[in-house]
């Protein structure tokens, strides 16, 4: 696949229809890991479905979105996080597009770099508004351990964000994955990704 198939926008009914409605998928995720108090964001499951439908740009544009509307009706700190989303975004899109998305070794790989992506733009952005907290009880603990022990608070803050990111990007990919193929296949068609989708194995 060529730079330009990966990159394409088509900015057609469809995609418009996609990215409220992913938006929509981001914040019930959130609502949920926030009422059942599970130690989980669950905030970028629309982003991820988005960037598997859409493509990497389709995908950058509903983090980015989600990330506005945090900020504007929850915490203005959400704004700068939208880097992160994008991120999110970019990285499903692109590896999406690269038929990385068609099995569970795949649908592995997207995670841990979703996960990557994370920690490298997160991290820097904890250690200026959150002192390199996270706010998430596993990963404060793990950060909380890690200056005790009298490890450097930039890595102490990465680890904190490491250990909240394996389980909610992986669990984030998976459940943007699920509902990505419970879709009907002539909906998937629309967005002409060009992707080899199979179930995984």
């Amino acid at each position: 696949m060529n730079k330009t198939s990966i990159w394409s926008l088509k900015l057609n009914t469809a995609a418009l229809v996609l990215i409220p409605a992913a938006v929509g998928i981001n914040y019930i995720g959130k609502l949920f890991a926030g009422l059942l108090k599970l130690p989980l964001w669950l905030d970028a499951i629309g982003t991820v479905l988005a960037a598997l439908l859409g493509g990497p740009i389709v995908g950058a544009l509903c983090g980015a979105i989600n990330n506005i509307i945090y900020g504007l009706t929850m915490d203005p700190v959400s704004f700068v996080y939208a880097l992160s989303s994008i991120g999110i975004g970019l990285v499903v899109g692109v590896l999406a597009r690269l038929n990385q998305a068609k099995n569970f070794k795949g649908i592995a790989i997207i995670s841990l770099a979703v996960v990557l992506v994370s920690v490298v733009i997160s991290t820097p952005i904890n250690m200026i508004f959150w002192e390199g907290t996270t706010g998430n009880i596993w990963g404060d603990a793990v950060y909380a351990w890690c200056l005790a022990q009298g490890m450097p608070t930039l890595l102490a803050s990465a680890l904190d964000e490491l250990v909240v990111d394996i389980p909610d990007k992986f669990a984030t990919v998976f459940i943007g994955y699920a509902i990505f193929k419970g879709l009907p296949q002539k909906l998937v068609l629309m967005y002409n990704n060009d992707l080899e989708i199979e179930h995984l194995d």
